[in-house]
């Protein structure tokens, strides 16, 4: 049985995961990440994959060259559990399988969604693996998967924020406001094609949030105390939903990406 709880710590820094999310990253006793059970979303981060988006207009079909797959918003990973690989004071090394055609049982069903079961037509490993050194938190992503399959990722962690509307970011030396991402509501705010993001906190340390191989982030909250900065692969939004192949990466059988949270 895995622990429900995983502590890593280094010098003043301490992160806590249950079972493969990240509830907790502290620096010198200040909390970065939202809390569960605070206003604003009931998780502290997940993962979107293979797709991102809700694909409802879509009538819940994902077209791929294997046939019509059906996925809910955000896709079906977040119906599995986590298994730990290994751990120590620093690391820990998650990973998720699925065999293709498997029917998941959707969460979303039926208050959100008329699909009772999902499935996806290829097989996939998912690996999440943690790191922490320096006030750094790494976070790597690893996907093994048939070579051609197509996918879109998206890694969705929530920011705790001081709840005074005053936080801001900067991306490409431009300020947002909270403001401007309350305005584009359920769509989130896009900042398409750079690699680093400033959370600029009003009550403590700022952070930066930079990746590799995501390219892009979207940003979203409907409330002051929390934010979510979420790399991701690709906006769909520009989509109007229309999940095929054409809108998405194509794998080459192993894929890595990354995000990197720096308390500065």
């Amino acid at each position: 049985m895995m622990k429900d709880f995983i502590k890593l710590k280094d010098k003043n820094n301490i992160v806590t995961i249950e079972k493969g999310e990240l509830i907790s990253f502290k620096v010198d006793g200040s909390e970065y990440i939202h809390q569960k059970g605070s206003k604003g979303w009931r998780k502290s981060d997940d993962e979107m994959f293979p797709i991102i988006g809700p694909v409802s207009k879509n009538n819940f079909r994902v077209h791929t060259k294997k046939g019509d797959a059906i996925q809910d918003q955000h896709g079906l990973l977040r119906e599995m559990d986590y298994v730990l690989i290994s751990s120590d004071e620093k690391t820990a090394k998650f990973s998720k399988k699925y065999v293709k055609n498997t029917k998941l049982i959707n969460s979303k069903y039926p208050e959100k969604s008329t699909e009772g079961k999902l499935f996806w037509p290829f097989d996939f490993a998912f690996e999440k693996h943690f790191s922490l050194e320096n006030n750094t938190l790494k976070i790597d992503f690893i996907i093994t998967a048939e070579a051609g399959m197509p996918f879109m990722l998206g890694y969705h962690p929530a920011f705790l924020l001081s709840n005074s509307g005053t936080d801001t970011l900067v991306a490409n030396g431009k300020k947002i406001t909270l403001k401007e991402i309350y305005e584009v509501g359920h769509n989130a705010f896009p900042v398409l094609n750079i690699d680093k993001i400033i959370l600029e906190n009003s009550d403590r340390n700022h952070l930066e949030i930079s990746t590799t191989n995501f390219n892009n982030f979207m940003l979203w909250t409907e409330v002051d105390n929390m934010l979510c900065i979420e790399p991701i692969s690709q906006y769909t939004s520009y989509t109007d939903e229309k999940f095929s192949e054409e809108n998405m990466r194509i794998s080459s059988g192993k894929e890595e990406f990354s995000i990197t949270i720096k308390v500065l």
